[in-house]
């Protein structure tokens, strides 16, 4: 077992947790921050997404639990962890759980959109740990069913999002409720002058480390701008989303990205949606899709995706280019990943060269302009590897919906004779199209290592094989037609 853990301080019991699940070196925000948190100081850290940034808090947030020994009472958390967002709330909690399993602490989410009763429940109970989005949290807060005078340890994740999503006043008022002498911890991708506010009211005489991962995001990206025309932005999005590997795909708005998803099902290509009008329960379906592998594209809104955490996404597109570069750099934050390789497409149409071209100048990205149709082999370069199309009956059902009718295209799509199943196992039913053009080929029946190429060194990386992924989704479509 490594010791690299041990000697920043972290107790015996936590470093065995994160052994067993393969964590033994720290992140180089972890090795900057863990010893001035674990002696009880106030931190403000800032590091870029995929940085290891969660283990950075929740490691002092469970070590200073274990060491007051404090009993759990009704309605008191000991400690508080505030997320912006339900889907990074839960990501959190899983994270968690390994460090818990060599403990006896108690933890619970709490999130809305979702029926209130079985967290107030698990309040009443008592827990340790509480993983809370700012809104739910007041809501329960004004109605007595928690109390936050016990909290030891307050944590606030993703400040920079808190701030852009409008939650200052919100964390604020929840802050105001914990203890002034409790240790405070804030975390962010960037340290701008919305964070300064909570820092100056709540954090007192913070230690700052500024941290990245060994490789930059940034850096490990490749960055391209296709200009396309309007008519050809859809197709172009399904050439490189029909590409083995797992694809984000950003829109601006909640209509813009229940739309693209059903676009792109109709032209054969499976795609979940991930925005602020779902349902808790349409979110849950919609991310296990894509966690799974069965859906291995995902169409989302920038506040929706905020807190996503896929270590194998090896392409991002924005099908909309984001109205800041704060955007462009978070959305683009889904890949290079734990030390992988990633590509970030735009798509620009001629109205929007001005808006692009001055993002990216204050994201400081010098990508590379092509102009693109959907049968260049621009496509094929940034996201190699045989396309192949299912019916869009076959791609609704893959990605859960109802039927789709389907969709007639231009030149170069996949058109209402596309027959071709996604390599996923199906038996007689895979009908591949190898056709020359990027929307015809026909997609990689390979593992899940994406024998047929690299896409920059970060298609391969993939652990989970697509064979198992073909048999989970090949189970899954006997149960339902057995139903």
């Amino acid at each position: 077992m490594s010791s690299d853990f041990s000697r920043l301080g972290v107790p015996a019991a936590l470093v065995t947790a994160l052994a067993d699940h393969g964590i033994t070196s720290p992140t180089p925000i972890q090795e900057a921050t863990l010893p001035d948190s674990l002696r009880g100081r106030d931190v403000l850290g800032r590091g870029r997404t995929g940085s290891g940034k969660s283990f950075a808090f929740l490691i002092p947030v469970v070590s200073r639990l274990l060491e007051s020994g404090s009993p759990r009472k009704p309605r008191k958390p000991r400690s508080l962890i505030l997320a912006p967002t339900r889907e990074l709330a839960l990501q959190l909690h899983e994270s968690l759980v390994v460090l818990e399993k060599k403990t006896s602490l108690k933890s619970a989410v709490i999130f809305g959109g979702v029926n209130q009763n079985p967290q107030a429940r698990a309040l009443q109970a008592g827990v340790d740990v509480l993983i809370a989005c700012p809104g739910r949290l007041l809501d329960l807060m004004s109605q007595k069913l928690v109390d936050l005078s016990a909290i030891e340890i307050t944590v606030i994740d993703e400040a920079d999002h808190m701030a852009d999503m409008g939650f200052l006043p919100n964390v604020r008022r929840i802050m105001r409720a914990t203890p002034e002498r409790g240790q405070r911890l804030l975390f962010s991708a960037t340290l701008d002058s919305g964070i300064s506010t909570l820092v100056k009211e709540f954090l007192h005489k913070p230690i700052t480390h500024e941290a990245d991962s060994a490789l930059s995001p940034v850096s490990a990206m490749d960055h391209h701008v296709l200009r396309v025309s309007a008519d050809d932005r859809l197709e172009v999005v399904a050439a490189l989303a029909a590409a083995p590997g797992n694809t984000i795909v950003f829109t601006r708005t909640k209509y813009g990205a229940k739309k693209l998803a059903k676009q792109l099902i109709k032209l054969g290509v499976p795609a979940v949606d991930l925005h602020g009008n779902l349902s808790q329960n349409a979110r849950n379906r919609n991310m296990e899709a894509f966690h799974s592998g069965r859906v291995t594209t995902l169409v989302a809104t920038d506040i929706a995706a905020r807190g996503i955490h896929v270590d194998d996404v090896s392409l991002v597109v924005h099908a909309d280019p984001p109205a800041e570069h704060k955007a462009y750099l978070h959305r683009s934050g889904r890949t290079a990943r734990a030390g992988k390789a990633g590509t970030v497409v735009t798509l620009e149409t001629p109205e929007q060269r001005g808006d692009v071209r001055s993002l990216l100048h204050k994201a400081r990205i010098q990508p590379e302009f092509t102009d693109a149709d959907p049968k260049h082999p621009i496509l094929r370069e940034l996201a190699p590897g045989a396309r192949n199309y299912l019916t869009p009956e076959e791609a609704a059902e893959m990605a859960g919906k109802g039927p789709q009718q389907p969709a007639a295209t231009g030149s170069g799509g996949a058109s209402k004779k596309s027959q071709g199943s996604r390599g996923r196992g199906h038996g007689s039913q895979s009908r591949a199209n190898t056709g020359g053009s990027p929307a015809r080929g026909s997609r990689n029946q390979g593992s899940g290592s994406h024998n047929s190429g690299s896409r920059n060194g970060g298609r391969g990386s993939n652990s989970t094989s697509r064979s198992s992924r073909s048999s989970r989704s090949q189970g899954q479509r006997s149960r339902r037609q057995a139903s």
